[in-house]
């Protein structure tokens, strides 16, 4: 039997339907975005499978989680509110991850939802101890193609990691690269009452660097302080 060629890295996606629309059967996805940031990268496996409750969630990420890369990401991809991204809790679908995450290898994870994000200390407790170096989210609603490229130029970045790239600043420095072609001050969508939310007050990020004694810690305002240093200032 031939032996099969096996890739370095993985993203898998696990998506919700979108219906963004009343004629939206199953046809959103962000999936094809995240194809062309694999072959961009190349080395680069894309696993995809849909969701749709809590049972269906796990089923799903058993289905993923097959094979161990050397670095791999979960991109979570579903509408969210509050505490919740799809029909099931933000805390059950992170722990659900963070218990993958070791065998898997699974080093980040990209929450494509609104809203989600503002559970910041939720991502803290979810990826302590685990094999998880960052975890991003929204804390508003998020328009859909900006977010999802957004989304895409996150996972582009930190899937070229090596597992000793982990260190606090590397980490911080590579998700302010990350952002650094989207303006900071952009409208990336709007809080509970419509009202518009810029990027930087938005989309919320929590690092655990490697290494002993290392905790879970939000660290939004540091990597847009980089982000922001990146950009040509008039």
């Amino acid at each position: 039997m031939r032996k099969k060629h096996k890739s370095g890295r993985a993203i898998l996606v696990l998506e919700a339907p979108w219906e963004l629309d009343s004629s939206d059967s199953n046809r959103s996805s962000v999936l094809p975005f995240v194809e062309g940031v694999a072959k961009l990268s190349g080395d680069t496996e894309v696993y995809h499978a849909n969701f749709y409750d809590k049972s269906s969630y796990q089923k799903a990420l058993d289905c993923l989680c097959k094979s161990k890369f050397e670095n791999t990401i979960v991109y979570v991809a579903a509408h969210g509110s509050t505490d919740k991204i799809g029909n099931l809790r933000l805390l059950d679908a992170l722990i659900k991850i963070g218990i993958k995450s070791r065998d898997y290898n699974i080093t980040g994870v990209m929450l494509g939802s609104c809203f989600v994000g503002e559970n910041n200390t939720t991502m803290e407790v979810c990826i302590e101890d685990t094999n998880i170096k960052w975890c991003a989210g929204y804390t508003s609603s998020s328009y859909w193609l900006i977010g999802t490229m957004i989304d895409c130029a996150i996972i582009s970045e930190m899937s070229q990691f090596d597992i000793k790239d982990f260190d606090r600043q590397t980490i911080i420095n590579s998700l302010g690269y990350a952002i650094s072609g989207f303006s900071i001050s952009s409208e990336i969508g709007t809080d509970y009452e419509n009202n518009a939310v810029r990027l930087d007050k938005s989309l919320q990020f929590v690092i655990q660097p490697s290494g002993r004694g290392q905790r879970a810690r939000t660290v939004s305002n540091e990597i847009f302080e980089h982000s922001g240093s990146l950009q040509i200032q008039k």
